[in-house]
C-alpha cells in the first residue's frame, strides 16, 4: 500500500525535527516524544491548508519544546551532580552531520533562557528566517533579534573553532585512555591543557564527580588514583564522534560510559564523561555485552 502523501511529507521532515528537538532539550527520549506529538497534530490538522509543511512542523515542534523546557529546567535544578546532554554519536561520514554544534556548545546553551535558546537554534543553526522565528516565538522581529543576539553573546559563538582531523582525534583519545588506564603521569601531563576541566554525569545512579574538576595537576593525580584502583578493569570499546567532539566508549569496572574531549592546539581542554545509565540506554547495542544494572 502506498504511503499517504501527508505521511511521506512528515517522514521527510522527521530527521530534522528530531535534531531540532534534541538540540532544544538535550534528551533523545524527550525529543522522540515531542516529534511523536507533532505527528499526531499533523495528522489531525487540515493538511491541505498548510502552505509550507516544513515551517508549520518546525513551529509546532519548537513550541512543544518550549513548553517541555519549563519542566526540564526545574528537574535540572534538583539533578544530582553535573548534568550533561545525552551523548549523540555522530555518523562516520563527516558530510552527513546535520549541523555544526558540538557538545561544548550544547553545555553552553544550558545557560540560556528557553526563548534565547530557541531563537539562536532556529535562526543560527536551522537557518529559519527571522520573521518565521518571531512568529514561532510569538514575539516581534526586533525582540527576536535581541534574543538571538543575547544568546550569541552568552555562548560566545564567535570564538574561534579548532578543527581536528578525525584520525588525529582518534589517536589522541586512544592515547588518553591508555595513559589513564596505565596511570602514566608523563603522558597525561603532555596531553592536558593547564586549565583543563572535567565534567561527569552519573545522574545519582552510578559514581561520578558531582562538581567540575579544574586543572591539569589535579586531574593527573585523580587519574593516577583511578589507575591504581581500576586500571585492570578499564576496557576500551571503540572510537566515536560525540556531538562533534573526538571521543570513545569504554567500560570502567563493568559500567558503560562515554568520554568526549575538546581539543585546542593539540591539548585537551575539557573532558565530558557520561555515566548515567538512563542516558546510555540507546548505546548498549554498540557495546555488548551490556553494563551491569546500577545499584
Amino acid at each position: 500500500m502506498p504511503l499517504d502523501p501527508s505521511t511521506d511529507v512528515f517522514e521527510m521532515q522527521r530527521p530534522r525535527l528530531l535534531r531540532l528537538a534534541y538540540r532544544m532539550l538535550g534528551s533523545h527520549s524527550e525529543a522522540e516524544d515531542i516529534v511523536q506529538e507533532a505527528w499526531l497534530r499533523w495528522h489531525r490538522s487540515d493538511r491541505e491548508a498548510v502552505a509550507e509543511p516544513a515551517a508549520w512542523l518546525t513551529r509546532i515542534v519548537s513550541r512543544l519544546c518550549l513548553d517541555a523546557m519549563k519542566t526540564a529546567r526545574s528537574r535540572r535544578e534538583t539533578y544530582p551532580g553535573t548534568w550533561l546532554p545525552e551523548p549523540l554519536i555522530e555518523p562516520a561520514d563527516d558530510e552527513l552531520r546535520a549541523d555544526n554544534i558540538t557538545l561544548t556548545l550544547m553545555v553552553a546553551l544550558e545557560r540560556l533562557s528557553p526563548l534565547e535558546r530557541a531563537a539562536f537554534l532556529l535562526h543560527d543553526v536551522f537557518n529559519q528566517p527571522m520573521d518565521e522565528v518571531a512568529a514561532t516565538l510569538q514575539r516581534s522581529p526586533a525582540a527576536t533579534r535581541q534574543l538571538a543576539a543575547r544568546a550569541r553573546a552568552h555562548v560566545q559563538i564567535d570564538r574561534p573553532r579548532y578543527e581536528i582531523a578525525r584520525e588525529d582525534g582518534e589517536a589522541l583519545v586512544r592515547a588518553f585512555f591508555e595513559a589513564c588506564r596505565l596511570g602514566d603521569a608523563s603522558a597525561l601531563g603532555s596531553m592536558l591543557a593547564a586549565d583543563v576541566a572535567l565534567r561527569s554525569d552519573g545522574g545519582g545512579k552510578v559514581l561520578a564527580f558531582p562538581n567540575a574538576i579544574h586543572g591539569a595537576d589535579r586531574l593527573v593525580r585523580l587519574y593516577l588514583g583511578l589507575a591504581r584502583k581500576l586500571g585492570p578493569r578499564m576496557e576500551f570499546i571503540g572510537h566515536a564522534v560525540i556531538d562533534g567532539l573526538p571521543g570513545f566508549l569504554s567500560r570502567i569496572d563493568g559500567y558503560l560510559q562515554t568520554t568526549a574531549v575538546e581539543i585546542v592546539q593539540g591539548r585537551i581542554t575539557t573532558i565530558y564523561i557520561t555515566r548515567n545509565p538512563d542516558k546510555l540506554a540507546g548505546l548498549i547495542s554498540l557495546a555488548l555485552p551490556g553494563p551491569p544494572q546500577a545499584h
